[in-house]
């Protein structure tokens, strides 16, 4: 099974969800996401793949938030992907990725059901 984890390690949800996941023998490819930020595309598959409305995977509380011209009930993936790859801040973490779906690790428990 292929898991991808987009990682901040400054992150306690981040650094557990990655916990969760080594303990159950999982061998992730982690993209710590600030230092190699996804492009737009990768960005609109994880905003598809998860079953969330897409500004779930926005995080509004950063200043880059208020940078974006972003709001709150913004729905355009296209406009939410391309503010993302522009200001990486932006991404909720972590996001797992197995296969064609998708999770946001609040809490961590919640990328179990992708395994």
């Amino acid at each position: 099974m292929s898991v991808t984890i987009f990682h901040n390690p400054r992150c306690s949800k981040s650094r557990a969800t990655l916990a969760l996941l080594t303990e159950r023998g999982l061998e992730p490819t982690i993209i710590e996401y600030l230092k190699q930020p996804p492009d737009v595309e990768t960005i609109r598959t994880i905003l598809t793949s998860s079953g969330l409305p897409p500004m779930a995977h926005v995080r509004t509380g950063e200043d880059e938030f208020r940078a974006s011209g972003l709001s709150a009930d913004e729905t355009d993936v296209a406009v939410i992907a391309a503010a993302i790859a522009a200001a990486p801040r932006l991404l909720e973490r972590p996001v797992v990725v197995v296969g064609d779906q998708a999770r946001i690790g609040r809490p961590p428990e919640n990328v179990l059901e992708l395994l």
